[in-house]
């Protein structure tokens, strides 16, 4: 991954910025807009991140609202169910997402999961438009296979923004480092079990079992979100918050 420079709403993106391509094609990711036939355009202040592997740029605004994209993991909360379907809050104050009743591993009208107002479920983005409604679902529609998704049973979420749950997710290098400079979930894990689904809708549901360590968890990376924490301030914060706990 790269980072270039902050730029501001309306800026074209320099053609030096842009990844390189095989097929000719670019993927636009959040806050960017292509005006034929090769301008692209922000549509928001933020950093531009390019992927040169996936020959793919989005704009991430620290603290920007979330858009759905095709593909994006998401934590979701049950609002109401219809016939066919659940009516999904991924963020506050935008229209429910849609989450098919059978649109679940192995799920027939016998065994899909009974859901309630209220409960969560961890879902990926099937289809997203500005013309119809956003579809999610908790299976791999190629495989049919769950894939770490489906309903969250206990623990607790925690609010970030979208631009820190994407760091959260970008993963690690060959050498094992964070690409989003974020090290609070694998070095607490390593001292204590938890579960984690981080959604780029800004939702992170952490389950470890334990009230207190749950906290800790959240907190932290509540902490590391808003007060921008180094990687070596975050190993000083989560030595502090484990102190007590061992």
């Amino acid at each position: 991954m790269a980072t270039t420079s902050v730029l501001l709403p309306g800026e074209q993106i320099p053609p030096s910025d842009l990844p390189p391509t095989k097929k000719g094609t670019l993927t636009l990711g959040p806050n960017l807009r292509h005006l034929p036939p090769s301008t692209i355009l922000t549509t928001t202040s933020g950093s531009l991140h390019t992927d040169p592997k996936k020959a793919a740029l989005w704009i991430d605004a620290p603290h920007g609202r979330y858009q759905p994209s095709v593909g994006d993991l998401v934590v979701a909360q049950i609002h109401h169910g219809s016939t066919d379907t659940y009516h999904c809050a991924l963020t506050p104050h935008t229209a429910y997402a849609l989450l098919g009743q059978l649109a679940f591993e192995g799920a027939n009208k016998k065994t899909r999961p009974k859901l309630e107002s209220g409960d969560l479920v961890y879902a990926r983005v099937k289809t997203a438009s500005k013309w119809e409604d956003v579809e999610i679902e908790c299976f791999n529609s190629s495989t049919g296979k769950a894939d770490g998704l489906g309903p969250l049973k206990g623990g607790m979420v925690f609010n970030i923004s979208p631009a820190f749950a994407r760091r959260l997710m970008m993963g690690t290098d060959k050498e094992g480092r964070s690409k989003g400079g974020v090290v609070v979930l694998e070095e607490v894990g390593e001292k204590v079990k938890f579960e984690v689904a981080v959604g780029r809708n800004g939702r992170v549901w952490v389950d470890s079992g334990n009230v207190a360590a749950t906290l800790v968890v959240g907190r932290l990376l509540m902490g590391c979100d808003e007060k921008g924490w180094s990687v070596e301030e975050q190993r000083r914060e989560i030595e502090t918050c484990l102190r007590p706990m061992f």
